[in-house]
């Protein structure tokens, strides 16, 4: 239970933060600015990266969860409840923060600036991105790579830099379903449902064209044959 306990308390912290950046921001205007909210989901992600990768992944991202399942580094069994567990930690930081600022800004929910359709193309290409970033830092299904902190909590936030303006930027069903639901403005939600997961699944072959075969779970046997083999050097 403990890697579905820190999905609910990453969940909450990203979509507490995140969102309530742009709540802040419209309670006081001009207080965080855009650049600011999107270096708030960089830095949040980061941090929840070094605080639960090791007993997560820290995927805090359904898209993220069918990711990994879709690049068969993660059991099917698991998808389910870390899905369910995002959802409840994100729903839990929309409703403290609604009852904290009331209404303000539909709590943070991801609005399309133009059509739907560019927005639906713009989440799926941005969670293609982030997606294959993902892979390509990280061990299985678990982020623990030393530099894997910084490279997805940059792109995350290099994306709401400059994408956020138009679509909000999500790449994240929980973060968008969550705000959605506790604000009751559910105004194209199925894009930012749709787009993330389209996205996650591009990334896949993508990874596996250019990284996937060099890929390989590190085996018990393999350790132990290589402690020895270094112990008798030693020797």
């Amino acid at each position: 239970m403990r890697k579905y306990a820190a999905e609910v308390f990453g969940t909450f912290a990203l979509v507490f933060a995140g969102t309530g950046a742009v709540v802040i921001d419209t309670v006081i205007p001009g207080s965080v600015s855009h650049v600011g909210i999107a270096i708030t989901f960089g830095l949040v992600v980061m941090a929840m990266i070094y605080a639960l990768g090791d007993v997560s992944g820290a995927h805090l991202n359904p898209a993220v969860t069918v990711g990994f399942w879709l690049a068969r580094r993660m059991s099917g069994r698991c998808v389910g409840p870390y899905i369910v567990s995002q959802l409840t930690g994100a729903i839990l930081a929309s409703l403290l923060l609604r009852s904290m600022f009331s209404n303000v800004a539909w709590l943070g929910a991801t609005i399309p600036a133009g059509s739907p359709w560019q927005s639906l193309a713009l989440e799926a290409v941005l969670t293609a991105l982030l997606m294959f970033v993902i892979l390509c830092v990280s061990t299985g299904p678990k982020e623990t790579g030393v530099m894997a902190g910084i490279a997805i909590g940059g792109v995350i936030g290099l994306e709401a830099m400059f994408a956020g303006p138009i679509c909000g930027a999500s790449m994240n069903p929980s973060r968008t379903l969550a705000p959605a639901l506790v604000s009751g403005h559910l105004q194209s939600l199925w894009v930012y449902l749709a787009g993330p997961m389209i996205g996650s699944a591009v990334s896949v072959p993508c990874w596996r064209l250019t990284r996937g075969n060099t890929y390989e779970f590190p085996s018990v046997e393999a350790s132990i044959d290589e402690r020895e083999v270094q112990h008798v050097t030693r020797n």
